[in-house]
């Protein structure tokens, strides 16, 4: 059996160490290419989209404001209609995937990036990554704070200045630190 890399390690969810070189690499060029979206010619939404299509993994028609940071952007998935305002962040070390008609307000984070609870693994440098599912019709308030592992279901809003560490269940409204159902949407 061959040895996994430390990129293959992270695409499993295994612990991996983020200072290997070539994921310094690949995150390099994801601040390249994050640097540029930043710098572009705010009538040229051609060329931005353009350099969005080379960052991310999947990516239909997707509008973000600058200023916008990633981690990889290889990992990122975005539907159709996929609107992000200033500021988003988000740390992609596992797949994170957008459906259609999503909406994010400024300032948003998203991480699929933890650590460990032991010290000594933490000192090391290891880290784990989980994957965050967001789906059709969600809107994110802003400042929230999206964390691994997280699903959030179709038509759900996030409150502005939640913390969402668990599931949100399809058509709710959370809000909260951490965040918590406060009303169902009748759809």
């Amino acid at each position: 059996m061959s040895q996994l890399t430390e990129k293959q390690k992270m695409l499993q969810g295994l612990e991996y160490f983020p200072s290997d070189k070539s994921l310094q690499q690949d995150r390099a060029n994801a601040k390249r290419l994050c640097h540029q979206f930043n710098q572009f010619d705010i009538d040229n939404r051609k060329g931005s989209r353009k350099i969005l299509k080379s960052l991310f993994g999947h990516c239909e028609g997707a509008w973000i404001e600058p200023s916008f940071y990633c981690d990889y952007g290889y990992n990122i998935s975005t539907g159709k209609n996929f609107y992000a305002n200033h500021g988003l962040v988000i740390l992609d070390a596992a797949p994170v995937t957008f459906g259609n008609n999503v909406m994010i307000a400024p300032g948003v984070l998203i991480s699929t990036a933890t650590h460990p609870l032991e010290p000594d693994k933490r000192n090391k440098g290891i880290e784990t990554a989980n994957s965050i599912t967001i789906g059709n019709s969600v809107w994110i308030g802003m400042g929230a704070k999206i964390l691994d592992g997280v699903t959030i279901g179709d038509n759900a809003v996030i409150a502005a200045g939640a913390v969402v560490n668990k599931d949100v269940a399809p058509n709710t409204v959370v809000a909260g630190v951490p965040a918590q159902v406060i009303k169902t949407i009748s759809t």
